[in-house]
């Protein structure tokens, strides 16, 4: 990311952060510590203003956008040995035809190829559930597969067995 530093004069420093595109994130602050933040979609566009800090607050937003309060996973680093395969959590909903069967009954990999390798139930959590536990409405299925596996579970979970 391009960082482009300019001096208002009379105003204080101006910042634009190249993002998506030509979209640009503009931050100027002035020599009395207050910090405003715009989006310029393009650079034949008007800039929009989004906010305006103290210089108190910018310091509290920075801190947040670093991480200092809550540090990401960030998945474009993010080098897992799964190959084609994620991890996703799916909710059952109390539609969901595998509502009360067991996951040996319901043949969730046999079906879709995930497999299911816990299941969130309220504050518990059953890792690598067995064959006889029974899936329960409100459930969240964490599963591994791959997308199209995942598709295939996701669908499963909604779709009517007499529909399919």
């Amino acid at each position: 990311m391009t960082v482009y530093e300019s001096e208002i004069p009379g105003v204080g420093h101006k910042f634009e952060l190249e993002l998506d595109g030509e979209e640009r994130l503009v931050v100027i602050i002035h020599h009395d510590g207050k910090r405003e933040l715009y989006r310029r979609p393009s650079p034949n566009e008007d800039s929009v203003k989004l906010a305006s800090l103290t210089g108190k607050k910018a310091r509290q937003l920075g801190s947040i956008l670093e991480g200092a309060y809550f540090q990401p996973v960030e998945m474009d680093e993010l080098n897992v040995p799964l190959g084609e395969s994620i991890i996703e959590w799916m909710e059952v909903k109390d539609e969901s035809p595998l509502v009360s069967q067991t996951l040996q009954e319901a043949g969730i990999r046999q079906r879709t190829g995930v497999s299911v390798i816990a299941i969130q139930r309220g504050d518990e959590t059953i890792a690598n559930p067995n064959p006889n536990t029974t899936i329960d409405s409100g459930d969240i299925l964490v599963a591994i597969g791959t997308r199209e596996e995942q598709a295939e579970l996701s669908d499963l979970l909604t779709t009517d067995e007499e529909g399919s």
